[in-house]
């Protein structure tokens, strides 16, 4: 299927690793042009990786979007290299585990800049220039916590359903003006973290990575965590054209692992 990407313009932040640089690749391969952000010295080798595989021209920006300032200066470099954004993903790390009492108010405030306020920030700083050309999608990416809370990560659990609420509210302003508005919302993911977490386990079990990996998915119905590949191919296609009619929705990326209903 043709996603209609080609030439089309993706900001994606939080890509030098992880779920963020699946979705850089994703749109790369597709044949768009992709802008990515990241606090990590990892940002630069990455856009060469994605350079080198797809041939796409890469823009490496490095941001914090926790910070105002650096969320203008992507921006505008985005739109000055590139003349438009077509597509803006909303990606950022989580919050620390943790229960209630494990956290004081400060705590929830870092988490709301890291979790709720870079979606604000992003979203202040594209959707004007989306308004102007009359088009554009946004997606965040976000967790299966949406609809069933992890136990101790009570600052995700919370805070990602605020932006859920944002971009609910978000594709009821902008869907009659051109601005498609989803979010995406992954379970466990074989990330390069995730692996890592896995091995780790392992060591400390005395067990393999893949056994460790078991027993957090025992409870998914298709048996085993997502690719980043599949995670790329799916916020890519609801990103795109391909996907035009698909609005204000919330994508659970889960092999079947949410159990409510709707």
């Amino acid at each position: 299927m043709d996603l209609g990407l080609k030439n089309q313009v993706a900001l994606v932040t939080a890509a030098s690793k992880g779920l963020g640089k699946a979705a850089a690749l994703a749109f790369a391969r597709e044949g768009a042009r992709v802008a990515i952000c990241a606090r990590s010295e990892l940002l630069e080798q990455t856009a060469a990786e994605i350079r080198r595989e797809t041939g796409a021209e890469v823009l490496a920006v490095r941001a914090d979007v926790t910070q105002q300032q650096d969320v203008d200066k992507l921006v505008k470099a985005t739109l000055e290299t590139f003349g438009q954004i077509d597509i803006l993903i909303i990606n950022a790390g989580g919050p620390p585990p943790g229960g209630f009492l494990n956290f004081k108010p400060e705590d929830w405030e870092k988490a709301c800049q890291l979790t709720l306020m870079s979606a604000v920030r992003l979203c202040y700083a594209v959707v004007p220039h989306m308004l102007e050309r009359g088009s554009g999608s946004i997606v965040t990416t976000q967790s299966y916590s949406v609809k069933q809370p992890i136990d101790n990560l009570i600052l995700s659990n919370s805070l990602r359903m605020a932006v859920i609420g944002l971009m609910k509210s978000l594709a009821n302003e902008l869907g009659p003006r051109g601005i498609r508005v989803n979010s995406i919302n992954p379970a466990w993911t074989w990330t390069e973290r995730v692996d890592q977490l896995m091995h780790d386990r392992a060591a400390r079990a005395g067990t393999t990575a893949e056994q460790e990996a078991s027993k957090i998915t025992v409870a998914v119905p298709l048996g085993r965590m997502g690719t980043v590949e599949e995670f790329g191919k799916a916020i890519a296609w609801l990103a795109s054209p391909a996907a035009s009619f698909v609005h204000g929705h919330a994508l659970m990326f889960d092999g079947g692992a949410t159990k409510a209903s709707l």
